[in-house]
């Protein structure tokens, strides 16, 4: 069939004429962009294009469909985060045929799971947070078991609690849990944990009822989760796994504005349609990667981010492929970046033996609240359990630590000089080994790292500058950083005597500075903490884990419902 393809003479500017080989199609689309620009930016208190001239309107829709487009992927940007803020209730963005598609399957499709993921106690009820949710269900439906449950609870609550609520909870925890002939009482406590809390509570300390939650957590890994493991709550947790196993690809995004670009890709705000939560994809050009010779980096950075989850380290939903693009789900930061906010205002390794080699102010995302995260581990490297040391070439120079610069094999210590020029810069608005504008190559930053003591203005406190010079400490040896296994002595220096740890860590610490934010605007995998949070935060969980009548077994997990007669319909059809 001959694809209809006519000829179009259109009058642009009223000054000249053009005959224009236009599928109608091509025209349609930018006059649809044009309108629904026209929409948003009055949604948003801009003045939209209003001249009723065609021959203007039609050079207004020709003349920069590139740029008429990024304003439409703006304002829809804005629009699916409901304010400049950031505030919108996710649900309000589903899309209805992508949202019909997250179903549980019967337990007959699943059951064999129980073979072949890992139903530890630790992994299950504590590392994830819908088994976790289950588990304390399945606890709360027990009588026995709802005085530890309760407990686990509040000790939680009480960790997040602010000092002045604490010294309170925990004299309500204690004669609720820990005095006999209560509703709640918790037998299984030893007498010399209770007795340590009563002697304390006034004091309410970080750590108070750390030995208290431990008893707990040895006490329900027991004889409680035994039950559990063969209970309807863990059939459920089944079918939670399998719906968390299935594929997810492009088609279930919606891509918004460009918020940022790199050597291999760029990172835009995009929206998971089935959920409405707002993520940043990471889309890495498969050509760029090959000629580069960058396909290992971003399988490691795709390796490490799926395996780490910490609250200062952007965290990997998704990762999938399209045919041109690897492209990785994360966390939206949009709060921009600490270089931006430096200059805009001024004119935890958790365990997994990660070297990061990367960190500078770009890679320090803030949120819509000022807590940050640090992102783009493309650089990142994990040693191996037998591994110290490494050796490689590899950083933004300018922030590259001297051994590495030597060529000779280094550890963690190469992150902690990149912190002490992260630091300095961020106290004195511009880099140790540079001035602020200054063009200079980088064999003479090189040479500067190498040789050149570092000067310091005088604004810096004496704290500051003390703790500058010991990152930036060109002896290994001798810097400040992860010494025996632990930071204390970096978090016992005097620049940081008012920062509370334990809040820092738990996440309500408040920020000291709240971005402005309208200054901020592979194999396919869900990653599994983070998916489990999102169907938590969006509701989902709770629209699809329904129980019988008075807490009996669903017909979804009875083996035998799948081989029961659907009811007979009485409805009569005419042919």
């Amino acid at each position: 069939m001959t694809s209809f393809t006519p000829y179009i003479r259109i009058t642009l500017n009223s000054q000249r004429t053009e005959t224009c080989r236009l599928h109608l199609f091509e025209v349609f689309h930018r006059f649809t962009l044009f309108c629904v620009c026209s929409v948003h930016m009055g949604q948003h208190g801009i003045k939209p294009y209003r001249d009723t001239d065609p021959s203007s309107l039609f050079h207004c829709i020709f003349m920069d469909i590139g740029g008429l487009t990024t304003v439409v992927a703006n304002s829809a940007y804005i629009s699916a985060r409901g304010s400049v803020d950031g505030t919108a209730n996710p649900a309000s963005n589903r899309d209805r045929r992508y949202h019909s598609r997250l179903k549980l399957p019967h337990i007959t499709v699943c059951e064999g799971l129980r073979e072949t993921l890992d139903l530890g106690f630790q992994t299950v009820c504590v590392a994830q947070p819908i088994g976790k949710r289950l588990f304390q269900e399945f606890l709360d439906s027990n009588k026995e078991y709802k005085g530890p449950c309760r407990l686990w609870k509040d000790i939680e609550e009480y960790n997040m609690a602010g000092d002045e609520d604490r010294v309170q909870k925990a004299s309500t925890m204690l004669s609720r849990y820990m005095e006999p002939g209560t509703k709640y009482f918790c037998p299984s406590l030893p007498e010399n944990a209770i007795t340590k809390v009563k002697e304390k509570h006034q004091e309410a300390g970080d750590d108070l009822f750390n030995e208290t939650m431990d008893n707990v957590m040895h006490f329900l890994k027991e004889v409680p989760y035994t039950f559990f493991l063969e209970s309807m709550y863990l059939k459920r947790f089944l079918q939670w796994k399998w719906l968390e196993m299935q594929p997810i690809g492009e088609d279930w995004f919606l891509d918004f504005r460009v918020l940022g670009k790199g050597g291999f890709g760029e990172v835009s705000a995009c929206q998971m349609k089935a959920t409405g939560k707002l993520y940043a994809c990471k889309k890495l050009n498969k050509k760029r990667l090959k000629k580069r010779k960058g396909c290992e980096g971003a399988m490691v950075e795709k390796r490490i981010l799926a395996r780490v989850h910490s609250r200062f380290i952007v965290s990997l939903s998704y990762a999938f492929q399209s045919k041109t693009e690897l492209c990785l789900v994360m966390t939206i930061m949009n709060g921009g970046d600490l270089r931006f906010q430096i200059y805009n205002v001024d004119e935890n390794n958790p365990g997994k033996r990660i070297i990061y080699r990367d960190l500078k102010p770009e890679n320090v995302l803030l949120d819509n609240q000022g807590n940050v995260r640090i992102s783009d581990l493309g650089l990142a490297v994990e040693l191996a359990d037998d591994q110290f040391r490494i050796k490689g070439y590899a950083g933004t120079p300018g922030f590259m630590a001297p051994e590495l610069l030597r060529g000779e094999e280094y550890d963690y210590s190469v992150d902690y000089f990149t912190l002490g020029v992260t630091l300095y810069e961020f106290l004195a608005a511009k880099g140790p080994f540079r001035t602020r504008g200054e063009k200079v190559e980088n064999k003479v930053v090189k040479k500067r790292i190498l040789n050149d003591a570092v000067t310091y203005p005088e604004k810096f406190s004496e704290n500051a500058r003390s703790i500058c010079e010991a990152l930036l400490s060109k002896e290994v040896d001798k810097r400040l950083g992860f010494r025996n296994g632990s930071c204390d002595e970096l978090r016992a220096h005097p620049f940081f005597s008012e920062i509370h740890w334990w809040k820092l860590n738990a996440g309500i610490l408040p920020p000291p500075f709240v971005p402005d934010p309208e200054d901020g605007l592979c194999q396919e995998r869900n990653i599994s903490i983070p998916w489990q949070e999102e169907m938590i935060e969006t509701g989902i969980y709770g629209e699809l884990t329904v129980w019988g009548p008075d807490g009996a077994l669903p017909n979804d997990l009875r083996r035998e419902s799948i081989l029961e007669q659907p009811p007979r319909s009485f409805t009569c059809t005419v042919s």
